[in-house]
């Protein structure tokens, strides 16, 4: 299967550069480019758009939360209005935008893991969030 393929493959790299991570902190960030790498890897040699596997289901990353029931379900529906309006931008702009959002990593983390400058970052970011505030106003009226 490809997934064990691609998992195995992972690990692999990770066993063969395991000395070159100086922090153990750093290994989940490791793991993550590397399997991100992998992942563009195999689709471009496929030739296969990635486009089309983008999904608006975060769910598994979403913190579990005490708040009454309706707030719940009004945070759910903003959560679908941004996620839809993320189909919009460019797949950069939306990874950039998932990471701080939703993965809680800082500039400096995604900088690293996206391999570019951490200034690019912010500047993605702010443009997504202003496109996000946007739309989002309008669409609230």
């Amino acid at each position: 299967m490809v997934c064990d393929d691609l998992i195995q493959n992972i690990f692999m790299k990770l066993f063969e550069n395991i000395t070159s991570i100086k922090k153990r902190e750093s290994i989940k960030y490791w793991i993550y480019t590397t399997a991100r790498n992998e992942v563009y890897s195999y689709f471009r040699k496929r030739k296969i758009d990635i486009t089309k596997f983008v999904s608006n289901d975060v769910s598994n990353i979403e913190k579990s939360s005490d708040d009454n029931l309706a707030l719940q379900f009004e945070l759910k529906e903003i959560k679908k209005m941004i996620l839809n309006e993320l189909d919009n931008c460019s797949i950069e702009q939306r990874e950039i935008f998932l990471l701080k959002e939703y993965g809680g990593m800082s500039y400096k983390e995604i900088a690293v893991i996206s391999k570019i400058d951490e200034n690019l970052v912010k500047s993605r970011l702010y443009k997504t969030r202003q496109k996000l505030i946007d739309k989002l106003s309008r669409i609230m009226k």
